[in-house]
């Protein structure tokens, strides 16, 4: 008979045993009171993979003395959920039902909105989990009747004990005496990108794996760091991850921090996103460094240009030295600013005619006044000549605010001697 996977063996059988989130489960953590009181709501577990919501919602069903019954909504239907609501007050389920839904983002409304019968009825307690923020997946009629609790990833202090555990395990499983060499539980705790499971996956595949010598088994750091070296990513084109790293390429641009605006580049290189990280760059070259530096916009664009003639790997260089010269640019979000606040009005309704003297006419029909009044700011000395060009319901809205940067008060000093 297979053996169960080493994740699953050692799955935690107390809640003091779960790895991380102290911050709910911690000696006075909101979720573990909620747990030892008995009175279980509706809950929602959000957090990556590999972070305990599955081996928690297990010892929720332990503790209640509830039957459980688990759906994974990537392959669960409406029948599905009749059939488990089908069991309540049968001697399948005497005490009732938790019923364990994992992945709920997959579930459409119409499939959401059918647990709504559920958490009502008081006899079924719904433990949903999702590795996507639940406020933007899950139906709020579900979220209204539910608690929320984010899991986060675990750290490798916390991971390590995990690890090290799975080693005996699999010293035992053997029945061989095990060879570690120093340093290699530390890198799978490290390298498992908070993910419990992943780091347990490693440990059993290095045992498997491992060379044997003289009637020992060697687990060495080389194939330690070759079996976890993509593990730490945690990576989703679609979900949050793909919006959390180009938040924080941006961010970490805008404030001039060039070491953070290397690390989260990296993080979408090393995913292959080649494709996302050269469009971010380009809006913060617009967005963030603007009128402060204009030249920047056709340098990010030559290096942008590079890296998809390029590819990659290569075209990390050039990538890289567009985030590192916008991060240590001076910034200015002065022109996006001003167009913003032009486009608010507009979308307010203040527009109004556009002067006479703007419009597109070089000569009126037989009647109509035949000056059109427009004055060339070429023919006059500076090149600039005082007349009117917002329409009247805005004359004197000021949209545009020059920057504090050199370049753009360089400007000003230029129009303010030209204008007196």
């Amino acid at each position: 008979m297979p053996r169960k996977p080493l994740a699953d063996e050692i799955r935690p059988q107390s809640l003091d045993e779960v790895v991380g989130q102290t911050h709910i489960l911690g000696h006075n953590g909101l979720l573990r009171r909620i747990i030892e009181s008995g009175e279980v709501p509706n809950l929602v577990f959000y957090g990556p993979s590999g972070t305990g919501k599955t081996t928690v919602a297990n010892l929720i069903a332990q503790r209640s003395g509830r039957t459980l019954r688990r759906l994974n909504a990537t392959t669960a239907s409406l029948t599905d959920v009749k059939d488990v609501l089908a069991d309540v007050g049968t001697m399948l389920a005497p005490n009732g039902i938790l019923l364990y839904l994992d992945e709920i983002q997959y579930f459409n409304k119409k499939q959401q909105q059918s647990l709504l019968e559920v958490m009502e009825g008081g006899q079924v307690t719904l433990i949903a989990s999702t590795t996507e923020n639940p406020y933007f997946y899950v139906y709020n009629a579900v979220l209204s009747r539910s608690s929320v609790f984010e899991f986060k990833p675990v750290t490798a202090e916390e991971a390590l004990p995990a690890v090290e555990r799975g080693f005996r395990l699999m010293g035992e499983r053997s029945g061989t005496e095990l060879t570690i060499e120093e340093g290699v539980a530390k890198h799978i705790a490290a390298a498992c990108g908070g993910d419990v499971r992943k780091a347990l996956n490693a440990v059993e595949l290095l045992v498997s794996s491992g060379k044997t010598v003289d009637g020992k088994r060697i687990v060495t750091l080389e194939d330690a760091q070759i079996a976890a070296q993509r593990s730490a990513m945690r990576y989703d084109r679609e979900g949050d991850d793909h919006y959390d790293i180009l938040s924080a390429l941006q961010k970490s641009i805008r404030g001039s921090d060039p070491d953070a605006a290397c690390h989260y580049l990296g993080r979408l290189l090393e995913a292959g996103d080649m494709i996302s990280a050269c469009r971010r760059l380009m809006v913060i070259a617009c967005e963030d460094v603007g009128l402060a530096y204009p030249q920047i916009i056709p340098i990010v664009k030559a290096c942008v240009d590079a890296a998809n003639m390029l590819g990659l790997p290569e075209a990390r260089i050039p990538l890289g030295d567009a985030a590192i010269l916008m991060a240590t640019s001076p910034k200015s979000n002065s022109g996006h600013l001003a167009l913003d606040n032009a486009m608010a009005d507009i979308r307010a309704g203040k527009t109004g005619p556009i002067p006479r003297q703007l419009q597109n006419k070089h000569f009126d029909s037989a009647g109509m006044e035949r000056d059109q009044g427009y004055l060339y700011p070429h023919d006059f000395p500076g090149h600039w000549v005082r007349q009117q060009y917002l329409p009247d319901v805005l004359v004197g809205r000021r949209y545009y605010e020059y920057g504090p940067n050199k370049t753009e008060q360089t400007a000003k000093a230029y129009w303010d001697n030209i204008k007196g």
